[in-house]
């Protein structure tokens, strides 16, 4: 995937935007609702890449099926992938793990809280 294209993926989520925190060189893909980076879009070593927020069981899972993925450079290594871009992996495998990172991170919903009525209206 080239830079626009995944950004382009990462903009076709719902509620999504483009920041750049840490200047020019990083795209963070941040959720609106709760500014929650799920993708940090830079180049390393001359590579593009994206890290990804993973479970930390698929994200072993991940490391040991691809050579392109890598412990999240500058993040939590458990709970981060970093993925090269530029690699063979498949863009549906790429696309699948900005979705599940997207998941991970976008805002929860809350819940309603009950009123004193419903309290008060509640059997012991």
């Amino acid at each position: 995937m080239t830079y626009e294209e995944i950004v382009e993926f990462c903009l076709s989520f719902p509620s999504t935007y483009e920041d750049h925190p840490f200047g020019i060189e990083y795209t963070a893909m941040r959720h609106t609702g709760n500014k929650k980076l799920f993708a940090l879009i830079y180049v390393r070593n001359g590579h593009l890449c994206v890290n990804l927020k993973c479970e930390p069981e698929r994200a072993d899972f991940w490391r040991g099926l691809f050579a392109e993925v890598k412990p999240g450079y500058h993040m939590n290594k458990a709970h981060w992938n970093t993925v090269l871009l530029d690699g063979e992996l498949p863009r549906d495998t790429i696309q699948e793990m900005v979705q599940v990172s997207y998941e991970l991170t976008r805002p929860k919903l809350k819940r309603k809280k009950k009123s004193q009525t419903e309290v008060n209206d509640t059997p012991l």
